[in-house]
C-alpha cells in the first residue's frame, strides 16, 4: 500500500495526465469498478474514489476490470489498427502518391488518419509516406541511381520541389551521394514509449518520447552527423527493442547492442565509466569524477550525464547526488527512481 503523501503525488500525476508516471503507477476508479493508467483520457474521479496500485495485476487481483479507453494491459500508445493497416500499406507500396480514393478504399477517414499519425510518429500520414519516398529516393541515389531517377521515384515532376522537399526532411540535398542514412522507430516500453535512432551497425539515439528537449536532441544529431533521419527499422533496432523487453520483464541486465557515442572525449570516459556501474547499484557524480581521476570535476561529470543520449543502456539513472538525492533525469525522476528500485530487484 502506498502512503497518503505517495497517493496523493500519484494523484496530481492523474490529474495533469503525466506520462512519466506511465509504469509507475495504475489507479482503480471504485465507482466504476476500472483501473486506468496515468494518462487515461477519460473524466478523472475524485480522490476518494481512487485505490493506486503498482502493478495491473495487483488492480486486476482487487477486482478491478480495465478500462477500455486507456487499455491498461497494453503498452501506452500501442499502435492502433488503422495506423497498422496504412503502416503497412506504405511498405506495400511505398512510392505510392496517396489519394483521397485510396482512404475510402480502405474505409478510412482521411482526418482520422492525420489525427492518429500525428500523435503516433509526430507527423500527418502524408508527410510519413513522403519520408518513405524520399527514403527510398536516397537509397537510389547511394546505390548509384541519377537524381533525375530518384526525383521521379518519389512522385515528383519538378526537379526543385524534389529538393525542396529532400531537403526540408532529410536536412541536405541530394546530390550529397556520403549522406548517412539513419533509421528511426518508436518503441512501446513499460515506462513509455521510447524512440531509438539507428543505422545497420550501430545505436546513435535511445530516449523516452516525452524527454526534456528531446526535438533539439535529434537536431543536434542530425546536425554533427550531416544524417537524414527517416522512419524505419534496422536489424540494431530490432535487437535494442527485444533486450530491452528483457530488461524490463526482469529477464536480463545485459545489452549488447552497439552503440555508437557521440561527444568530447571528457563526455565519452564519463559515458563509459556510467557502464561499468553494475544494475542495482549506484554512484555519485564525485564518485565519477574520482574514477576519471578528475576529483573537481563533478559538474562537468553533471552536464556529460545529462548530455547522454542513450539512455538506461548507458545508465546516467544510476548517478546521483552525494547527499543520496537522486538528482536530475531527463526521462523524469519518477522514471529514474523506479529504474533504480527496479534494478536492485535483480541484482
Amino acid at each position: 500500500m502506498f502512503n497518503f503523501e505517495k497517493r496523493k503525488e500519484y494523484y496530481q500525476a492523474l490529474l495533469s495526465k503525466n506520462s512519466e508516471y506511465e509504469g509507475i503507477f495504475y489507479v482503480g476508479v471504485v465507482t466504476t469498478g476500472v483501473f486506468c493508467r496515468p494518462t487515461c483520457p477519460a473524466r478523472k474521479p475524485k480522490f476518494e474514489n481512487c485505490e493506486f496500485f503498482a502493478t495491473a495485476k495487483e488492480a486486476l487481483l482487487a477486482s478491478f476490470r480495465p478500462c477500455e479507453r486507456c487499455r491498461p494491459l497494453s503498452h501506452p500508445n500501442q499502435i492502433s489498427p488503422i495506423v497498422q493497416m496504412l503502416v503497412q500499406a506504405i511498405e506495400n507500396n511505398p512510392e505510392k502518391r496517396w489519394k483521397e480514393q485510396d482512404f475510402h478504399e480502405l474505409s478510412i477517414d482521411i482526418s482520422t488518419a492525420r489525427r492518429q499519425f500525428k500523435k503516433r510518429f509526430g507527423m500527418t500520414f502524408v508527410e510519413y509516406a513522403r519520408c518513405r519516398r524520399m527514403g527510398l529516393a536516397l537509397k537510389h541515389i547511394k546505390e548509384g541511381s541519377a537524381v533525375i531517377d530518384a526525383q521521379l521515384s518519389a512522385g515528383y515532376e519538378s526537379s526543385s520541389g524534389f529538393r525542396d522537399a529532400f531537403s526540408k526532411i532529410m536536412g541536405a540535398a541530394p546530390t550529397r551521394a556520403h549522406h548517412l542514412v539513419l533509421k528511426a522507430s518508436w518503441l512501446d516500453t513499460k515506462l513509455g514509449p521510447m524512440v531509438a535512432i539507428a543505422d545497420d551497425h550501430s545505436l546513435y539515439l535511445l530516449e523516452f518520447v516525452d524527454r526534456r528537449g528531446l526535438e533539439n536532441e535529434v537536431k543536434k544529431l542530425r546536425k554533427k552527423l550531416s544524417a537524414a533521419i527517416i522512419p524505419g527499422e534496422t536489424n540494431i533496432i530490432r535487437n535494442v527493442e527485444s533486450e530491452l523487453a528483457h530488461y524490463f520483464d526482469g529477464k536480463s541486465m545485459e545489452f549488447k547492442t552497439p552503440i555508437h557515442l557521440i561527444g568530447s572525449t571528457f563526455q565519452k570516459n564519463v559515458w563509459l565509466e556510467l557502464r561499468k556501474i553494475p544494475p542495482g547499484e549506484t554512484r555519485s557524480y564525485l564518485d565519477i569524477a574520482k574514477s576519471l581521476k578528475k576529483p573537481t570535476a563533478c559538474r562537468a561529470v553533471a552536464r556529460a550525464n545529462g548530455a547522454n543520449q542513450i539512455a538506461i543502456i548507458v545508465p546516467c539513472h544510476r548517478v546521483i547526488n552525494s547527499n543520496g538525492q537522486l538528482g536530475g533525469y531527463a526521462g523524469g525522476i519518477v522514471r529514474k527512481q523506479w529504474l533504480i528500485e527496479h534494478e536492485k530487484k535483480f541484482k
